[in-house]
């Protein structure tokens, strides 16, 4: 089945955006903004689609760099998304050799799975989508989403909770990976975050934590300040919040499958070491599983390790939610209707300069220039049964969902397809997609543009034909309808509540506006001191 006229003309105006766009994709890249603080990205893409026509509601759901674009007034709802947070420790310039961006510290964000062409491409599909139905007269409607934080799963949960999935008809969630294809049974799993926090107060009796000194054990002895006994603090919390879950892990989940627990620490501006307990620190904690038990024995661990933890160290502990998804639900009619489009488009061409940058790449890593530096997927598509028994050969066969993204969050509320464009990687770097080599082929328009684009179009063409095609669209609802009462844990609502605060007030890396200029929060010049 080929393309209709309508599909057509949503293709060809993907290619009439192209240069403007790729423009824009440059921007979006050049800014690298990290989770949660992607204020340059968002306003960007806010200008951008008013200026198209588009009503957009900025901050939606109490997120300062979310947006919540619509079109259209009548006839079928499609959703469709972009991300733009990028990873702070990538930085790459777009140069065939290792060096960060110019200007700023070594360890600033970069775009390691290319959130920059993720956002674009689907912002492609937006306004061809928009522009063919203006050319012919017809009806449809765009929900287009900015979903920041998407590297902690973060801003589709609180969109879902919120309830502004509720109104769609179908959605559609795109990705540039390393295949061209769609999911088909094998979806994400659940993924949560939390940030436990421990504050010290010390002697101070009107807080609920005691004193750590029972009675005035050093009164009359002279001996100063400094040599009074002191609570350990927080970030001797800290340490033992890290330490003790490291040491129960083993106990926290099954012996089999694929599952992750990772940590990270949040800054508390503790920089001085005086004889005070510091006062403050927060950890978070991030883990994906495929199953909802799973998911809630690992909470319950973290709760008692960080009840113990706060008590050898006199400290009060509090747990901040960062982000609680759902797993993803399949939904075979659209993912047939979105492959059919991948076939009839693709895959994406790829011109010289593009392979004269990878055999420089090849070089600048001590190997021989060789005729082909790029993995072969980019050349081929790949059918979604079959992209789901390679994933399939790699799990327990009682795991059925891999991995963590929170488009999952859409696939609750409207049928959902998920789908990839593969961008080039350097048969060099091996299955490492963040190697600082593949990152700068994410900013070189001859490498990254195909790639969007193509996206953009099977996009522009998956949800014309979900506008114009009222059988299609009836037996993907109903499809949906089934598979969401079906699923193992039958119907899940939102795992966050309504009322839910996004953790925007946390101390998530971002750059800062100094006397120095505007830097990664890491100050500019990096030294380092002595090498032991």
């Amino acid at each position: 089945m080929g393309l209709s006229d309508l599909q057509r003309g949503g293709v060809e105006e993907v290619d009439k955006a192209r240069r403007d766009l790729s423009d824009f994709h440059r921007r979006i890249w050049s800014y690298a903004e990290p989770a949660w603080r992607e204020y340059r990205s968002a306003k960007a893409y806010v200008e951008l689609l008013r200026a198209e026509g588009f009503e957009v509601e900025e901050g939606s759901g109490d997120m300062p760099t979310a947006f919540h674009a619509r079109w259209g007034d009548a006839g079928p709802a499609i959703g469709m998304y972009a991300e733009y947070d990028a990873s702070p420790g990538y930085s790459q310039d777009t140069v065939p050799y290792r060096q960060p961006r110019p200007g700023f510290h070594p360890w600033a964000p970069g775009f390691t799975d290319a959130h920059s062409a993720l956002g674009v491409g689907a912002l492609a599909g937006a306004l061809a989508t928009k522009r063919a139905i203006e050319r012919t007269g017809g009806t449809g409607q765009i929900h287009f989403f900015g979903e920041p934080a998407e590297k902690v799963c973060g801003s589709k949960a609180v969109h879902a909770a919120k309830g502004y999935y509720d109104v769609l008809d179908a959605a559609i969630s795109y990705h540039p990976l390393v295949e061209n294809t769609a999911l088909w049974d094998i979806q994400n799993c659940l993924y949560w975050s939390v940030v436990v926090i421990f504050q010290c107060f010390e002697a101070q009796s009107a807080e609920p934590v005691q004193p750590w000194v029972s009675g005035e054990t050093l009164a009359g002895t002279g001996l100063g300040a400094h040599n009074v006994v002191r609570s350990p603090g927080a970030i001797d919390a800290l340490g033992l919040m890290l330490t003790a879950t490291k040491y129960a892990k083993e106990n926290m989940f099954p012996r089999t499958g694929l599952w992750s627990l990772n940590e990270a620490i949040l800054g508390s501006a503790n920089a001085t070491a005086d004889n005070l307990p510091p006062r403050i620190t927060q950890i978070q904690f991030s883990w994906r599983s495929p199953a909802l038990g799973i998911q809630e024995q690992i909470l319950e661990v973290l709760k008692r390790n960080a009840r113990h933890v706060a008590g050898l160290t006199n400290c009060q502990v509090s747990l901040r939610w960062v982000t609680r998804t759902r797993p993803g639900l399949k939904n075979h009619v659209m993912s047939e209707a979105t492959y059919a489009n991948l076939a009839e488009l693709g895959p994406a061409e790829f011109g010289a300069e593009a392979y004269e940058f990878g055999r420089e790449l090849e070089t600048a890593l001590g190997l021989e220039p060789s005729g082909n530096p790029f993995q072969p997927h980019i050349g081929r598509v790949v059918p979604p049964r079959e992209q789901d028994a390679v994933t399939r050969a790699t799990l327990p066969p009682w795991q059925d969902c891999t991995g963590a993204d929170d488009y999952t969050e859409f696939s609750w509320h409207a049928p959902t397809v998920r789908f990839f464009t593969a961008k080039p990687l350097l048969n060099a770097c091996g299955d490492d997609m963040n190697h600082w080599a593949n990152n700068a082929l994410n900013g070189l328009s001859a490498a990254i543009d195909p790639t969007w684009s193509y996206a953009g179009g099977v996009i522009a063409a998956t949800a014309l034909r979900l506008i114009e095609d009222a059988d299609l669209l009836r037996r993907a609802k109903e499809e949906f309808k089934r598979n969401r009462e079906a699923a193992p844990t039958g119907y899940l609502e939102p795992l966050l509540p309504k009322d839910f605060a996004p953790p925007v007030e946390l101390p998530w890396p971002e750059y800062v506006q100094t006397a120095r200029g505007y830097e990664w929060q890491l100050p500019t010049t990096a030294y380092f001191g002595e090498t032991l």
